[in-house]
């Protein structure tokens, strides 16, 4: 085991920085407690596993396994001791207040592509019921146990990914296309993991399956990308026009239009927009849950 002790920020909002981290309440990778936050990982060095506590100013971690060290280099990234909310310049009421309001959230800087990429290829075209249903069993039937006190599990390892055979992914609720996608990415994970940013974005983009919404989805978490925004989502175009405008309808184009005042930090406000509970009002029929694995 290894440890350290972090000085925070005053007023750092540790677990709504983390929580976008966690895909579901039930995701095996990370556990927000009582006794503080678990946080399983790879890393080059090995897998490990991550006890946050806060206390005061501070954060105790400690970390077990190969991978323990690397872990803990990466805490002021994952803590989002290198974020600078400060770079963005409110220019409407609402994202004033809502920056005033979190003001302790950060965006964290995971340092893991591979670890933001599965669970975003898994969530392309579906609803968050079966990508989050999905990633579980994935990691139950193919992942192993982190190592340390929690009982939390490893993802499966790219090597794992990649050798399974498309067909093994349909009984987890995944489809031909996203399995292939998965299949895919996991070929490419190291040279991902070790790409600069300009350059993993380009990778990514090479890869078929993979478009702007996922390329933002892994930016903003694994890079910690203020300006990472999530083009081709299903509500936030909605989400931003309603806050921003008053208008409970937009497209992709529209909502682009809307934030160009924040370019650069267009992903910081997508996140104080969904810290907000403002929501567009629902019109039209909700994308159905599908049961891909009985098909």
């Amino acid at each position: 085991m290894a440890g350290a002790v972090v000085e925070l920020p005053e007023g750092l909002d540790l677990r709504r920085t983390l929580a976008p981290l966690a895909h579901g309440t039930g995701d095996p990778t990370i556990r927000f407690a009582d006794d503080g936050i678990w946080r399983a990982m790879r890393t080059g060095s090995g897998p490990a596993t991550l006890h946050l506590r806060a206390g005061g100013n501070q954060v105790t971690a400690e970390a077990w396994g190969a991978g323990a060290d690397e872990a803990l280099t990466r805490l002021p990234g994952l803590l989002g001791l290198e974020d600078d909310p400060q770079q963005l310049v409110p220019r409407h009421r609402l994202v004033r207040d809502l920056a005033r309001r979190f003001a302790g959230v950060r965006l964290p800087r995971t340092g893991g592509r591979f670890d933001a990429l599965l669970p975003a290829i898994l969530e392309q075209k579906v609803t968050g019921i079966e990508a989050r249903r999905s990633y579980r069993e994935l990691i139950r039937r193919y992942g192993e146990p982190a190592p340390g006190l929690a009982p939390l599990r490893l993802a499966p390892t790219p090597a794992t990914l990649s050798g399974l055979p498309y067909h093994a992914y349909h009984p987890l609720g995944v489809e031909r296309r996203r399995a292939e996608v998965i299949r895919r990415a996991a070929t490419v994970a190291r040279r991902l993991e070790a790409a600069p940013a300009t350059e993993a974005r380009q990778l990514l983009a090479a890869l078929p399956g993979i478009g702007p919404w996922t390329i933002a989805e892994v930016l903003r978490v694994a890079d910690g990308d203020p300006d990472a925004i999530s083009v081709g989502d299903f509500h936030l175009p909605n989400l931003v026009s309603w806050a921003l405008a008053g208008e409970p309808r937009a497209d992709d184009r529209r909502m682009l239009e809307l934030l160009e005042p924040y370019r650069g930090q267009r992903g910081r406000v997508q996140r104080l927009l969904e810290l907000s509970g403002i929501s567009a009002p629902r019109r039209g029929p909700r994308i159905a849950v599908r049961q891909i694995a009985a098909m």
